[in-house]
């Protein structure tokens, strides 16, 4: 998706106040520095800078999508090289490995519903195991028979 291009309110607000004025008169000059001539500089300066900011987005669109490609390509032939030592020495080679494969004779098949994260790293829980279960005397989640 191309980048928004700018456009000034204010731009344009300004011209057409400067049109409005130039039909009042040409050199305006109401102090200050504020004149017609020095206003119209302004909008022409402004107008420039837009244009420049707004091809400068065309030029980072354009960079931005031959990147993507480029990327695209890369990932392809990173692919493909991989296959191509795969083929020459094997998916249980060294050298498959070596290239950033994963070798088939080291590769662990999960079972459904298994987790594939190491049992050192998966929490563990121990139960108490002795005769009484409670200082109270409860077994099983139910209170001890009073006499």
């Amino acid at each position: 998706m191309a980048r928004r291009k700018r456009t000034s309110q204010v731009l344009e607000k300004a011209a057409r106040r400067a049109a409005g004025i130039n039909s009042i008169d040409p050199n305006l000059n109401v102090g200050n520095g504020l004149t017609l001539p020095a206003f119209s500089t302004l909008i022409e300066t402004m107008r420039t800078r837009e244009h420049l900011y707004n091809t400068a987005l065309s030029n980072l669109d354009k960079l931005y999508h031959e990147m993507l490609e480029t990327e695209r390509e890369l990932a392809d032939m990173a692919e493909h090289i991989l296959l191509g030592v795969a083929t020459q020495y094997g998916k249980s080679s060294v050298e498959y490995g070596m290239a950033g494969g994963v070798p088939k004779n080291q590769r662990r098949k999960g079972l459904r519903g298994e987790s594939l994260v190491p049992s050192s790293q998966q929490p563990s829980f121990i139960a108490s195991v002795n005769g009484n279960g409670s200082k109270n005397g409860s077994q099983n989640g139910n209170k001890a028979a009073t006499s």
